[in-house]
C-alpha cells in the first residue's frame, strides 16, 4: 500500500508491543517497521529505519523514554513521536513536551484513540491525552502569569496601580483623584516607576503595561475612570 505511515513502537514489555503493532497494522495505513525494547534500542532502530512516527513508552530501563524521544528528535529528521505512559503525570508530560514529543497519551485509552493519535501526528498535528488538557492549560497559564508578573517584579503595590492608571492615559491629576493621593505624590509615584522599568516617558511606560498585560495583575475597578483630559 502506498502513503504508509512507518512506524517504531518502543516498550520494554514484548505482549504490549505485540499488541500495538497488532492494533496499528490492522489500520492498513500503518506498517511497523521496526520494535524496541530499551531506550537505547530504541535510538538505535530510528537512526537505522527512519521511522515517521516513533511510539514509546516513558519509563523503559536504562535511558527513559524521554531521552529517546529527545535524541529521535534531534538525531532522526522528520520523525514524531508519542510518548505512552500508564498514569497522568505532570512531571513526565511537560519533560516529554520539553523534549520534543508530538502526542502524549495514556496507555488506559480505547484503540480508537490510539490510532486517531498516530494519524494525528503523522499529519504534523499534535495529540494530547484529554486527561491531561486541563493541567497543561494550567501550567501555560501559571507560566503566561509569570512572566507578565515578572515584568513588574520591582514595583510596590501603589506603584503598580499608578502604572495601570497610566497607561489607562489618566493625567497626574486624574490618577490623584482616583487613588485618594495628593497629585505632587503621584508624581513621585510615576518618576519612581519610570526609574524602575526603564522608560524615558509616560508614553513608554503605558506601551511596557500593556505590552506585559498589567490589567491581569491590577484589573479594573468596578466605578469607571475618569476620562483623560483632552
Amino acid at each position: 500500500m502506498t502513503n504508509q505511515v512507518r512506524i517504531l513502537i518502543a516498550d520494554d514489555h514484548s505482549v504490549v508491543r505485540a499488541g500495538l503493532r497488532a492494533l496499528l497494522e490492522r489500520q492498513g495505513r500503518f506498517k511497523v517497521i521496526a520494535e524496541a525494547g530499551t531506550g537505547e534500542e530504541a535510538i538505535a532502530k530510528a537512526q537505522e529505519v527512519k521511522p515517521d512516527i516513533a511510539v514509546l513508552d516513558v519509563r523503559m530501563p536504562g535511558v527513559s523514554g524521554i531521552e529517546a524521544c529527545r535524541k529521535i528528535v534531534e538525531t532522526v529528521p522528520g520523525c514524531r513521536v508519542i510518548m505512552l505512559t500508564s498514569y497522568a503525570e505532570d512531571e513526565l508530560l511537560f519533560a516529554a513536551i520539553q523534549a520534543g514529543a508530538s502526542g502524549y497519551v495514556l496507555k488506559r485509552i480505547g484503540d480508537n484513540e490510539l490510532v486517531l493519535a498516530v494519524e494525528r501526528v503523522s499529519r504534523g498535528e499534535g495529540m494530547l491525552d484529554p486527561a491531561m488538557t486541563a493541567t497543561v492549560f494550567s501550567e501555560m497559564r501559571k507560566a503566561h502569569e509569570a512572566q507578565h508578573a515578572a515584568a513588574f517584579a520591582n514595583l510596590t503595590s501603589q506603584e503598580l496601580a499608578v502604572l495601570a492608571l497610566v497607561a489607562d492615559g489618566l493625567t497626574n491629576r486624574q490618577i490623584a483623584l482616583k487613588l485618594y493621593l495628593g497629585e505632587g505624590t503621584v508624581r513621585n509615584y510615576v518618576s519612581s516607576v519610570l526609574a524602575k522599568i526603564g522608560a524615558a516617558n509616560r508614553a513608554e511606560a503605558a506601551a511596557y503595561a500593556v505590552k506585559n498585560n498589567i490589567r491581569e495583575l491590577v484589573p479594573p475597578t468596578s466605578t469607571d475612570s475618569p476620562k483623560p483630559e483632552q
